[in-house]
């Protein structure tokens, strides 16, 4: 039985002696995490996440000790912002979110309560769920996370088509279109009988792609949460019937002739979106082969970028008090930097725009995951600071998770240069946003958490700039 190390994102974690050791530091040591097919990692393959989170260290070591033989016996491990499970050879790490359940101790329990997680998984894909019962089955949280992220991918592959590819097809009939088959001919229709043995390559909905999102269709439909999540709305559940309908060849019993035929990606350029669906569905088919069957030194796992998790969460938030939330890597909502370009010459020969995480008519937010408390770093002030100068907005502001009670600070910026409904001046505030550790379940977590929207939506109400100093709240 291999050995499961649980860690949590964004700290540094205690010494790690025994053999585990070894597999920790190939885990720390994997450069690509593109280049590892059983590793999927969430979102870079959609092209969303703003950082590069396929070029990020899974994980960071420190404090090695060695035997006089230059083996390593011990080692401190440093997480960043990528939460999920990887693994290798017998030792698998699970990374779970910060703000993961607490036992009376204080300590991060591996009961399956990240809750946190889970919650933010639910609201931007968009997945409605009644409990987290399943959560408490701890081998097969990874499974879980597959599960949720099929829908979403089948909407954005479908949102290209359906996927077709030329397929041989035989015939015996009298209307000959093909290559005649010369050895069926023989068996079949001699003596002659008015039929011609030919086959015909043709574009074809059924085919091995669309096979293998309908065996993983099938599976999927097999586990209760699963099934769940495929009658989540209406646009899945029409999704899962196109998919059925354009496969009338599926065997059940075909499925490792279906996984042989997808072994290498399609690459075809109109089709893009599949791609990932590709590795996903078989990443779930091979779920328990991966589990039980693992080869020497290589890794698997499902990671996801907690930084952009958190970013769209607050979307989804924000979005219904005013605020727009511009798209970097798509290049959309960008604000123009420069009031009136001008030449090749000026700093805005290129159209330089501004995307700040969220922005409203008096309102400047920025969203960190990272570690605040109370405190922010001089380059993001200084973005926040000249954002709201470029686009005269007077508030401006950080929101970030919290798990230890801070209060909203606010600071009156000096200077005249903004101005809001004939105030002069601007307040930059730091707000945290209180996350629900100390439940049981997920009822609990779902009221904590709603009173945190809540109240964050009442901290963005606009305030009076009067004072040259606002005080805490």
């Amino acid at each position: 039985m291999g050995r499961i190390i649980h860690l949590t994102d964004n700290n540094t974690e205690g010494s790690y002696i025994d053999d585990g050791v070894l597999d920790i530091l190939k885990i720390a040591n994997v450069g690509n995490l593109r280049d590892n097919p059983d590793l999927l990692v969430f979102p870079y393959s959609l092209a969303e996440s703003n950082d590069s989170i396929g070029d990020l260290p899974i994980l960071n070591t420190s404090h090695h000790n060695y035997d006089k033989d230059g083996k390593c016996l011990s080692l401190k491990v440093h997480t960043g912002n990528l939460m999920g499970f990887i693994g290798m050879n017998e030792t698998s790490v699970s990374i779970h979110s910060r703000f993961t359940h607490k036992n009376k101790q204080g300590v991060a329990d591996d009961e399956g309560k990240d809750f946190f997680l889970y919650y933010m998984l639910q609201k931007v894909l968009s997945i409605n769920l009644l409990d987290l019962k399943h959560t408490t089955n701890k081998e097969d949280k990874a499974l879980d996370f597959l599960l949720f992220l099929f829908p979403v991918l089948l909407k954005k592959a479908l949102s290209q088509g359906l996927y077709k590819e030329y397929q041989h097809r035989y015939y015996d009939d009298a209307k000959v279109k093909g290559t005649v088959d010369i050895s069926r001919f023989i068996r079949n229709d001699i003596p002659f009988k008015g039929r011609v043995s030919y086959k015909l390559r043709e574009y074809s909905y059924d085919n091995s792609v669309t096979q293998l999102i309908r065996h993983t269709i099938e599976y999927i439909m097999q586990n209760p949460i699963g099934a769940e999540i495929l009658r989540n709305d209406q646009e899945t559940i029409d999704n899962v019937a196109q998919i059925v309908m354009v496969t009338p060849s599926y065997d059940r019993h075909g499925r490792e002739r279906v996984l042989n035929e997808n072994r290498k990606p399609k690459v075809h350029p109109y089709f893009l979106n599949y791609q990932m669906l590709q590795q996903l569905c078989v990443r779930i088919l091979k779920h328990e082969s991966l589990k039980y069957g693992r080869s020497e030194d290589k890794v698997y796992g499902i990671l996801f970028d907690a930084a952009w998790l958190w970013e769209e969460y607050l979307n989804t938030v924000l979005s219904k008090i005013g605020f727009t939330h511009p798209r970097n890597k798509e290049g959309k909502g960008g604000i123009r930097m420069f009031a009136n370009p001008t030449d090749e010459d000026s700093f805005d020969s290129n159209g330089r725009r501004i995307y700040p995480d969220f922005y409203r008519e008096d309102y400047i937010l920025d969203a960190k995951y990272k570690h605040l408390n109370g405190s922010v770093g001089r380059e993001d002030l200084y973005q926040v600071v000249s954002y709201m100068y470029c686009m005269d907005k007077p508030y401006g502001g950080y929101v970030y998770p919290d798990d230890s009670n801070q209060k909203t600070t606010r600071f009156k910026l000096a200077g005249k240069g903004l101005e809001y409904k004939g105030d002069m001046g601007g307040i930059l505030s730091v707000i945290p946003f209180k996350i629900p550790q100390k439940t049981d379940n997920w009822k609990d977590f779902l009221q904590g958490i709603n009173q945190s929207e809540s109240k964050l939506k009442e901290s963005l109400t606009p305030r009076p700039l009067h004072n040259n100093f606002i005080p805490n709240s």
